[in-house]
Parts: C-alpha cells; sequence; structure tokens
C-alpha cells in the first residue's frame, strides 16, 4: 500500500536530516581551524564562558522557535564536548 501523504513527510524528514549533516560538517570544518588557531596561539581547548553564553542564547532561541531548550541545550553540549575534545587533539600535536 502506498501513501503519498506518508511518502511526502518521510521525503522532508530525510532532506531535512541530510541538510543538518551538511551543517554540523561546515561547523565543524570552523571549529577544528578554532582548535588549530587556539593550539598555535597557546590558548586552553576550553572557554567555559564562551560555552555559558551561547547554551544561554540557544536555550532562547529554543524557546523562541518552540523547541524545548532542555533538548537544545543537550544537543548543544554534546556539540561542544566533541569541538573540546578535537581541540585537544589539537593542542598535542
Amino acid at each position: 500500500m502506498s501513501d503519498e501523504i506518508l511518502a511526502g513527510y518521510r521525503d522532508s524528514i530525510d532532506n531535512i536530516d541530510a541538510a543538518l549533516v551538511f551543517l554540523l560538517a561546515e561547523r565543524f570544518k570552523v571549529t577544528q581551524a578554532v582548535g588549530r588557531y587556539k593550539a598555535t596561539a597557546g590558548l586552553p581547548p576550553a572557554d567555559p564562558g564562551r560555552e555559558t553564553e551561547q547554551v544561554a542564547r540557544l536555550r532562547a532561541l529554543a524557546a523562541t522557535a518552540k523547541l524545548d531548550p532542555e533538548f537544545s541545550e543537550k544537543f548543544l553540549r554534546f556539540i561542544i564536548d566533541e569541538v573540546i575534545r578535537h581541540h585537544q587533539v589539537a593542542a598535542n600535536t
């Protein structure tokens, strides 16, 4: 049984997922450049002040977008933790 409405929704979800993957890839390219810069400038891999600002900013954006701020913070924390890990690797190479 073919359900064209469901198929249309799924196509949209697939397109959004693809966009998210490419956006994350671009974000990590930039944060890797930041990590290299921090390593050469002798800066620490983590910036707790910046992280706090980013969490607050994204929680506010999530609320505006009617997205659960807790979810957005968990998602951002996952990304930040991965970025810091990359920065630590760059600092040690």
